[in-house]
């Protein structure tokens, strides 16, 4: 071959990540190739003892295999971890809010707690008539172990206040997971599921006569739902958590109306519409 030649093919190879030899010296092609080996003949068999197999050993006994743990399934029949099966029942066994404020701190199922500063359970005014979930404590939250605390809260009490409802006396605020997943990421799936028989219970147990769902994952969560915030916002759906059941409202997350102003026009349709139920109920 001609240098050109060589050299592009050394620098495709190149290109194809090849960084070194097969091995330590280049192999020499003049070289004529050695004889294959030939098998070695086989030997003949002593006389007398043409076909001796050892002695058959006993087949060990059969032992049945231990019967598996007890799991308790989950929605729809499918089996739940046994993570899920630990919330679901601390969330039942929990008869108060408080009793199920220390249900969540004593829960380990989840490694969200290991990257989260505090745990976020609530604020505002337990067994208010009107209460708000969202979807996951931020960074702000995160550090004062408050829901609702940081640009967006102070954005949702500004909002709240224009039709003369405050956080000090009319309403109740938590969200969905207790801890903040790293970064400020949205909430798996997986998380959702399992921290949801809590949030199920604290509605429950607050027993609110109305529900505003803040954003997409709560109110997806909640209503059981596929389709998104725009599609669900905007009017009244019917809620059930647990033994109680009621009026809910999903609306645009304070989040998403920082980033996007141009929403706050549906917003306020909602904030009118909260309004007024609020005036029906007396």
């Amino acid at each position: 071959m001609e240098s050109a030649e060589l050299l592009a093919a050394l620098s495709l190879q190149i290109a194809w990540g090849v960084d070194e030899a097969l091995e330590d010296l280049p192999c020499d092609r003049t070289i004529p190739r050695a004889e294959p080996l030939r098998p070695e003949p086989a030997r003949p068999t002593p006389p007398g003892r043409p076909f001796d197999t050892p002695p058959a050993r006993p087949e060990p006994a059969r032992q049945t295999p231990p019967r598996p743990a007890l799991v308790v399934p989950g929605p729809g029949g499918v089996a739940a971890p046994p993570a899920a099966a630990r919330a679901a029942a601390l969330a039942a066994a929990a008869d108060s809010l408080d009793a199920l404020r220390a249900a969540i701190a004593g829960f380990d199922g989840s490694s969200l707690r290991e990257t989260a500063t505090n745990m976020v359970f609530a604020d505002g005014v337990p067994g208010a008539s009107l209460m708000f979930v969202g979807e996951a404590p931020g960074g702000e939250e995160d550090r004062l172990g408050r829901p609702f605390v940081g640009q967006s809260g102070q954005l949702l009490d500004r909002m709240l206040a224009s039709i003369g409802v405050s956080r000090d006396r009319d309403f109740y605020i938590t969200n969905i997971l207790p801890f903040r997943p790293p970064g400020n990421r949205t909430p798996s799936d997986a998380e959702i599921a399992l921290f949801m028989p809590f949030l199920l219970r604290h509605v429950a147990l607050a027993r609110p006569r109305i529900l505003v769902m803040l954003g997409g994952v709560s109110a997806k969560s909640l209503l059981r739902a596929k389709d998104g915030i725009t599609r669900l916002r905007g009017r009244w759906h019917e809620v059930t958590a647990d033994d109680w059941a009621g009026p809910g409202l999903a609306t645009l997350h304070p989040a998403y109306l920082l980033r996007t102003p141009g929403a706050k026009r549906d917003a306020w349709a909602d904030l009118l519409l909260l309004r007024r139920r609020l005036d029906s109920l007396g």
